[in-house]
């Protein structure tokens, strides 16, 4: 059965840290480009970080410098180290592939407030 299960998030004040982990159940994970997702009440869902299958990363402007997205293939897990985080990262945050193309997993909500 194909999922993903994401955890490590939590509440936090401005300027903390947290990382976040994805365990993918997929066959060939090593040739996916897999990618960070968030989601905020209302708001469509955000690709803020992807890592290709050679491990070359992408981040949105938003999150650039402080996030930092990285694989395990033998263990088929993604990371997500979050560094100085600003109460406008607070959402759910979802792993998928950098399409989308995998059934959703629940997501891990992060929450920065002071």
């Amino acid at each position: 059965q194909v999922h993903l299960v994401e955890s490590g998030g939590g509440s936090v004040q401005p300027g903390g840290s947290l990382r976040l982990s994805c365990a993918a159940s997929i066959l060939a994970f090593n040739r996916y480009e897999m990618g960070w997702y968030r989601q905020t009440p209302g708001q469509q869902r955000e690709l803020v970080a992807r890592i290709t299958s050679g491990s070359s990363t992408y981040y949105a402007d938003s999150v650039k410098g402080r996030f930092t997205i990285s694989r395990d293939n033998a263990q088929k897990k993604v990371f997500l180290q979050m560094n100085s985080l600003k109460p406008e990262d607070t959402a759910v945050y979802y792993c998928n592939s950098a399409t989308g193309s995998i059934p959703w997993g629940q997501g891990t909500q992060v929450t920065v407030s002071s």
